[in-house]
């Protein structure tokens, strides 16, 4: 029988973007802490590039990382920084 893994460790997170709206043809790729963005027109990229930084510096100010907030408190960071 195996030991199931300790519950305790922490698994990486990273936030994904992805952008549908680019109709000019160029392919948006950044990549950043903890995110990477895909895709969208540039307003929708940059928009997105934004809103990642935001989060990760409002984890700093926290002190936590990605991985260690629960859902809930992702989510509502990141409605504060796409606000």
């Amino acid at each position: 029988m195996v030991a199931a893994r300790e519950k305790s460790d922490k698994q990486p997170a990273m936030m994904i973007g992805l952008g549908l709206d680019n109709k000019d043809g160029h392919k948006r790729v950044t990549k950043g802490d903890n995110f990477c963005l895909l895709g969208g027109s540039e307003e929708t990229h940059e928009r997105m590039i934004e809103t990642s930084v935001k989060v990760n510096e409002k984890l700093a100010k926290k002190g936590k990382h990605l991985s260690e907030v629960s859902k809930e408190e992702f989510t509502d960071i990141v409605r504060e920084a796409s606000s």
